[in-house]
């Protein structure tokens, strides 16, 4: 699938979509719509910056931890690994949020009749 088609295929309407934020209790917002609309559009939006902020953490720990990168500190590699674990927690959210997005391909299949040879 190209894509567009994979984006159209998860922006559809396969059930509440799963937000890129929490609740102030830390509990999954759902949200109910067809895809299209400011609250998907802002999710879209967030979902993106999440996506690059990770991109780019990634890139400054590959500098800081590559064959003669000068030594952070204990608390330095601290900060590292919890920004890490957010940026993880974020494109988890995201593949699970659009992996239930995406339609069963089976779902749009016909079922078959099973044929009794016996008859």
């Amino acid at each position: 699938m190209r894509h567009r088609e994979l984006y159209d295929a998860a922006s559809g309407g396969g059930g509440p979509r799963l937000l890129p934020w929490t609740s102030p209790e830390g509990k999954p917002c759902y949200l109910s719509s067809d895809g299209r609309g400011y609250l998907s559009t802002l999710a879209d939006s967030i979902e993106t910056v999440q996506l690059s902020m990770g991109q780019e953490l990634l890139e400054y720990v590959r500098d800081a931890t590559a064959p003669g990168a000068k030594a952070l500190s204990a608390s330095e590699y601290r900060w590292l690994a919890c920004r890490l674990t957010e940026a993880l927690a974020d494109a988890l959210r995201i593949a699970d949020s659009r992996g239930q997005r995406i339609p069963d391909p089976e779902e749009g299949e016909p079922e078959e009749e099973e044929v009794d040879e016996g008859a």
